[in-house]
C-alpha cells in the first residue's frame, strides 16, 4: 500500500532570517510558544534556530519588535495633528489587545529603542510641521501613547473577567453585601445610581485627552471635539461637547 507521508526535500535546509522567526512566532500565537513549536514551523532543527535567538524570552522580544515595526505610521496628509494622533493611539491599541503578549513585552522594557527610532522621527516631524517643539511633540505622543497603552492593559482585564463570569459591577456588590453598612460609602453611591446605557468609549476618552492636549496649547480645543464627532462614533456631539466644556470650566 503506498505512503502517504510527504517526502523530505534533499538538499540544503531552509535559509531562515531574525523576520522569518518573527512572522513564524506571530502565526503560531505568542501564548506558549517553544523554541520546538517555531523551529518546526520553519522546518529547522532546534539548534539552527539558535543560531538566530538564544531563548525563548528573545523570541517573543523579536516578535514584539517585528509586530510594531511592520505597524504603519499613520500618513501624512495633512490632516490636522490631533487627527494623525488619534491615528497613532488606534493602531497602539489594537496592537496591544490583538497581541497581549506584546503589550507584556513593552511593560517589562524589553523592546529596544532600535525599534522605536522610526516612530519618533515621525512623531517629531510631523508635530514640528504642526508647530510642536521637539520636546513638546514626544510629550503630546507619550500622553495619547500611555492613554492607548492603559486602555489596552484595561481591555484585556475586562475581557478576561469576562471570561471568568465575572464583571467590576458585580464584584462591586459582592464586596459591599461583605461589608458593615457604613464601610465603602463612596462604592455605595456609585452602585445606587441608575444604570448608565453603555460606557464612555475609547474615542470618547481619547478626545478628552487631544482636548487636553490643545488646551494647553491654548488651541481652540472645539473643532477637535466637532471631528471626533463627525468620524462614525456612537455619540451625542452636543452632549459631549457639554460635558468637555463643563469639565474645563470647572
Amino acid at each position: 500500500m503506498p505512503s502517504h507521508r510527504p517526502v523530505k526535500k534533499v538538499g540544503r535546509p531552509p535559509r531562515i532570517d531574525r523576520a522569518a522567526i518573527a512572522e513564524a512566532v506571530l502565526d503560531l500565537g505568542l501564548d506558549g510558544i517553544s523554541m520546538k513549536a517555531v523551529a518546526d514551523y520553519l522546518g529547522v532543527s532546534v539548534a539552527g534556530l539558535y543560531h538566530h535567538v538564544g531563548n525563548r524570552r528573545e523570541l517573543l522580544v523579536l516578535a514584539a519588535e517585528y509586530s510594531i515595526a511592520r505597524v504603519p505610521a499613520p500618513e501624512d496628509h495633512g490632516q490636522h495633528w490631533d487627527e494623525w494622533l488619534r491615528e497613532w493611539a488606534r493602531h497602539v491599541y489594537s496592537s496591544f489587545v490583538e497581541e497581549p503578549e506584546v503589550l507584556s513585552q513593552f511593560l517589562s522594557g524589553a523592546l529596544r529603542w532600535e525599534s522605536m527610532v522610526t516612530v519618533i522621527d515621525s512623531v517629531i516631524q510631523v508635530l514640528g510641521r504642526a508647530g510642536f517643539d521637539p520636546i513638546a511633540a514626544m510629550e503630546a505622543f507619550d500622553t495619547v501613547a500611555f492613554y492607548a497603552v492603559g486602555a489596552a492593559a484595561h481591555e484585556l482585564r475586562r475581557r478576561g473577567a469576562a471570561a471568568e463570569g465575572r464583571s467590576t459591577m458585580v464584584e462591586l456588590h459582592r464586596m459591599v453585601a461583605a461589608q458593615p453598612p457604613e464601610e465603602l460609602a463612596g462604592v455605595r453611591a456609585l452602585l445606587a445610581v441608575p444604570p448608565i446605557s453603555g460606557t464612555t468609549s475609547f474615542e470618547d476618552q481619547l478626545t478628552t485627552v487631544l482636548v487636553g492636549i490643545a488646551a494647553r496649547r491654548h488651541e481652540d480645543w472645539r473643532p477637535i471635539v466637532d471631528r471626533a464627532a463627525s468620524g462614525a462614533q456612537p455619540q451625542e456631539p452636543g452632549a459631549f461637547t457639554s460635558k468637555v466644556a463643563g469639565t474645563l470650566t470647572a
